[in-house]
């Protein structure tokens, strides 16, 4: 099974270059650490103050692992203390999905 976690981010609109310098480091140390970067997303019309960042896995196993490999990625725990300490994020939820997939019967149908 292949999940995507989305992550849904409230952040402060004074400071969405803030938040931007923070995904750039994520494109990095993303990959490095396991996950599958499918990318991240700033307001451009509209609501101005939700972001996104879209991640794939093989698994919820695989999730955990790179949550661990993150925690220990010294790159990664510097770009979470730098969101702490600018207070860009206002708050940050979680969501796993997996995608639709015809199966065979119902693309023969």
């Amino acid at each position: 099974m292949r999940i995507t976690c989305f992550i849904r981010y409230q952040i402060d609109p004074a400071q969405q270059e803030a938040f931007r310098a923070y995904a750039a480091r994520w494109m990095r140390i993303i990959p490095r650490c396991g996950g599958d970067l499918l990318g991240y997303f700033l307001p451009y019309e509209g609501t101005n103050d939700i972001a996104w960042g879209l991640v794939g896995f093989e698994s919820l196993a695989a999730y955990e692992a790179y949550r661990a490999r993150l925690r220990d990625d010294p790159e990664g725990r510097e770009n979470f203390a730098i969101a702490q300490h600018g207070r860009f994020i206002l708050r940050e939820e979680r969501s796993f999905c997996e995608a639709v997939v015809p199966t065979t019967a119902e693309t023969q149908a």
